[in-house]
């Protein structure tokens, strides 16, 4: 079968492979739609210890099951990709995100820019008729948002939140933030395209840099979709003392930050990562139902279009939400 092979950095190319053989308690899944993530961007790049070639990525995706299980076959389903020991305390407690034996299906095992998958039946989540396969593979990533507005509001009531970058994330972070009552979100973007994308999900303002919001600096909330050391020292400046900052991003492994600032005004940091099998399903019912309005969708693109859209993505930001591959 063909799948788009990732061999270093920035070596990836349409090749020939075996087929996944189903384990027991797998199906094969056709993908008609894998999204291209940020992080698999810095894999590519050879930024991202946890992708060792060689690798098929694609851990965004949807498709129709064709084989292994009578119950599924014909089925359209959005997969969540994460897998985990079920067993173990975070398992039990419904914390599977945080399993120490935690993989990912694209980063551990191949996954979605591939002809054919071999997904666990514990994976997949149907997806109502008349969703489009693209938006069914923008679930894996709204729940990232999902999850990290949720963490948020534990740690403090929020009326004012700021999202740092408005990249797939950080605009799912404004959606999500919205559905979840959050009266006043707004978001910090050098790119034009994507801050008119911001305001469009339902961000109140948007500026091209935080000077204005550090200047006020009453943000109850900031949700770090980027990652890099600016941004989270930014992040600090932008948070009311005794607010929360959850760190979502992961462009960059360390940063160097004002701890003073931290204890002193008792800012909450707070690490976000995935999701649960509840969020996954939330978010799939805010697309399906229409309160997260996605708009028009850009076209899947084959699969040998994958190593220029790949190419292309490194050099930066698109005003896209999302490039899609479809084998």
């Amino acid at each position: 079968m063909r799948a788009l092979v990732w061999r270093g950095p920035r070596q990836i190319g349409v090749e020939t492979i075996d087929e996944p053989r189903p384990l027991d308690g797998e199906v094969l899944v056709r993908p008609d739609a894998a999204g291209v993530c940020g992080s698999e961007i810095e894999g590519y790049l050879g930024r991202m210890r946890n992708r060792v070639p060689p690798l098929v990525m694609g851990h965004e995706f949807a498709g129709t099951v064709v084989g292994s299980d009578r119950d599924w076959v014909g089925r359209r389903v959005a997969v969540n990709p994460l897998l985990s020991c079920g067993r173990c305390e975070r398992c039990r407690a419904g914390e599977r995100n945080l399993c120490a034996g935690r993989r990912l299906i694209g980063v551990h095992v191949p996954g979605g820019f591939a002809e054919l998958v071999a997904v666990p039946v514990t994976s997949l989540v149907p997806l109502p008729d008349g969703v489009d396969p693209r938006t069914g593979a923008l679930v894996e990533p709204l729940a990232n948002a999902v999850h990290a507005i949720g963490l948020g509001r534990r740690l403090v009531a929020a009326d004012i939140a700021v999202v740092l970058g408005a990249g797939t994330i950080g605009v799912f972070a404004v959606h999500a933030a919205r559905a979840a009552g959050i009266p006043d979100v707004r978001v910090v973007e050098p790119h034009a395209a994507r801050r008119e994308s911001a305001v469009t999900a339902g961000a109140r303002a948007a500026y091209s840099d935080a000077a204005a919001l550090a200047a006020e600096r009453n943000a109850d909330l900031v949700i770090d979709a980027v990652g890099a050391t600016a941004t989270r020292r930014t992040a600090l400046d932008l948070v009311r003392p005794g607010g929360a900052v959850i760190l979502v991003g992961l462009h960059e492994d360390e940063s160097a930050l004002p701890f003073h600032r931290v204890v002193r005004d008792q800012i909450a940091l707070q690490g976000s990562f995935a999701y649960t099998d509840a969020e996954f399903a939330a978010a799939l019912e805010l697309l399906a139902s229409g309160r997260v309005n996605v708009g028009e969708l850009a076209l899947a693109r084959p699969l040998e279009s994958g190593p220029e859209a790949f190419a292309t993505l490194a050099l930066g930001p698109t005003a896209q939400l999302k490039t899609f591959l479809s084998p």
